[in-house]
């Protein structure tokens, strides 16, 4: 095992290049080469997080989003957010997401979880 630091986009690659033959290799637990694959990964994942950072998507966007992909309409999200009028003043920015309606969201699973928290 020689793993080094990640410090320019070849190192990257290259680290890249050896945890997908790594993971290709799928190491039982506790042996060499899966420590080597989770020290790597850790290394992977710091580079990423300092070269490309993912920016949070916007809440309205999100919602809007999830909604298409699920098929729901505003009437949908009643329970959710509260009367109709309410749901398209969030939905056209008149009014803002407030605590309370992510937290509803993140009660119902698969709907909008995460969609508030910031």
């Amino acid at each position: 095992m020689n793993i080094r630091p990640i410090h320019t986009k070849a190192d990257y690659k290259a680290a890249l290049k050896l945890v997908s033959a790594l993971v290709d290799a799928d190491p039982k637990r506790g042996t060499p080469q899966a420590d080597e694959l989770e020290v790597l990964g850790t290394l992977v994942q710091a580079y990423e997080a300092q070269h490309y950072p993912l920016a949070l998507p916007d809440p309205i966007e999100a919602i809007k989003f999830r909604m298409e992909q699920q098929g729901l309409v505003a009437k949908d999200l009643q329970p959710m957010i509260g009367g109709l009028n309410r749901v398209y003043e969030v939905l056209n920015r008149k009014r803002p997401p407030e605590l309370g309606d992510g937290a509803t969201f993140e009660c119902r699973p698969g709907n909008f979880s995460g969609v508030f928290d910031s």
